[in-house]
């Protein structure tokens, strides 16, 4: 028993170990995409999705459990239910992307951890709980414009890197035998820090620099409920829906403009004056509120399909008080996972989980009066490892392809190939063995 409970301290301290290593780079502000489009609102929105839902086009709203593995579903937290074992997930990701624009092209590639989360059945098949910590937002780009003021050749160049990071604790209840309800109590922190440069081309100048930086810290609220309704030879059909506040959360705003110089290779030095500090301490972020629908059919250990559709209020995002001027968001997704046979001795490939799925949407974007779209096919495998005699493991591979925007009116098109790869631990933690 001693060794037993010595076991179980052993993979609490390791997984809280990782937890605050995640959670410490995460606070840094860290270039994880290279994307234009980062530069408007928050960023890219990441999505509260591990790499099984993203596979399935992202498809999550109306899931539960669709085998005997136990996932975490933090998208609808009253999916927790589902939960029978200690579940722990962890993952990374990366992303190839290529930016295109009149003819010319720039390629990319960025990785980053992505995810931990933990969930803990309380009482099997009726209520659990889950704690995590993801990305919510991501801000990477730098480009230059060259234009004319006046009779003046202006050249501004553009940066912005850092994002939003979200720490999460939910619990979720089943109320009788079919429904199910969840709410989740998250943390936003993190740091938004975009600068625009000006250098004045037509004769000697000293350069000088606007940066803005948002730091993030506050609470907000996601919640969620599912209604099962059994169809009889272990099929079942599932309505979900999930949501998420619209919460103000703390921000502390500062606004600073310096002179820098070049050196002789190009490259800039330390700036060596400071024109202009402002700062608000106190500032709030108005975030929107936003709207998911789903339904799942499915098969017990065998098949499911489902479709998602999502909306959020994105034009009521503001930043101290100033509307950032975006535009209300929609979208859907469909997919679906197939399992030849779950139970097979031999054949390893017929125990895998094939997924498959795409999504569409019109994001808050719009520039020029056209609507910056977002698409992309999804698909991936669920490949069981090696379990031990009270532990199951699962590898979860994804990958996206897509593309945002169009180059039609002289916009940017940006194609990206995204790579997401999660581990996942079934155990028995809390479990009291009695021994012959």
């Amino acid at each position: 028993m001693k060794s037993l409970h010595l076991n179980m301290y052993k993979k609490i301290n390791y997984i809280a170990a990782v937890l605050i290593l995640l959670a410490s780079i995460s606070a840094e502000a860290q270039i994880t995409t290279q994307s234009p489009y980062s530069r408007y609102g928050l960023g890219n929105i990441k999505g509260s999705m591990l790499p099984q839902y993203r596979a399935m086009g992202g498809i999550s709203t109306a899931i539960n459990k669709p085998t005997l593995y136990s996932n975490i579903n933090m998208q609808n937290p009253a999916s927790y239910t589902g939960i029978a074992l200690t579940t722990v997930d962890i993952g990374m990701s990366g992303a190839f992307t290529t930016l295109k624009r009149d003819g010319a092209q720039e390629k990319s590639y960025n990785s980053t951890l992505s995810h931990l989360a933990l969930a803990f059945p309380l009482v099997s098949g009726k209520s659990a709980l889950s704690i995590g910590i993801l990305p919510y937002t991501e801000l990477g780009y730098e480009y230059a414009v060259a234009t004319k003021l006046d009779t003046t050749d202006v050249n501004y160049r553009y940066a912005g890197e850092g994002g939003l990071t979200k720490a999460y604790i939910g619990y979720g209840q089943r109320i009788g035998d079919n429904f199910s309800i969840g709410g989740n109590i998250e943390y936003l922190f993190g740091n938004l820090q975009e600068s625009r440069s000006t250098e004045l081309l037509s004769y000697p100048s000293i350069p000088n620099r606007q940066q803005n930086k948002n730091s993030v810290g506050g609470v907000t609220f996601s919640y969620g409920m599912q209604y099962q309704i059994p169809l009889g030879n272990k099929k079942s059909l599932t309505l979900g829906y999930s949501g998420s506040s619209s919460s103000s959360v703390n921000s502390k705003k500062s606004y600073v403009v310096t002179q820098f110089s070049y050196n002789d290779l190009g490259e800039e030095n330390t700036a060596f004056d400071t024109l202009e500090v402002r700062e608000n301490p106190s500032a709030k972020l108005k975030l929107p509120l936003t709207h998911n629908f789903g339904i799942a059919f499915q098969k017990d250990n065998k098949w499911l399909i489902g479709a998602d559709y999502r909306m959020g209020k994105w034009s009521k995002l503001s930043i101290e008080g100033v509307n950032q001027g975006l535009q209300d968001s929609w979208g859907f997704s469909a997919g679906g996972q197939f399992i030849p046979n779950m139970s097979a001795i031999s054949g390893y490939f017929n125990r895998v989980e094939y997924r498959m799925g795409f999504n569409y949407d019109k994001t808050y974007i719009r520039i020029s009066d056209q609507d910056v779209k977002q698409m992309a096919v999804t698909f991936g495998l669920g490949l069981p490892l090696a379990s031990a005699r009270y532990s199951i493991y699962k590898l979860n591979l994804t990958t996206e392809i897509g593309k945002r925007g169009s180059m039609t009116n002289g916009m940017l098109q940006e194609n990206y190939i995204n790579l997401h790869l999660g581990f996942t631990l079934n155990d028995t933690w809390f479990k009291r063995f009695k021994f012959d």
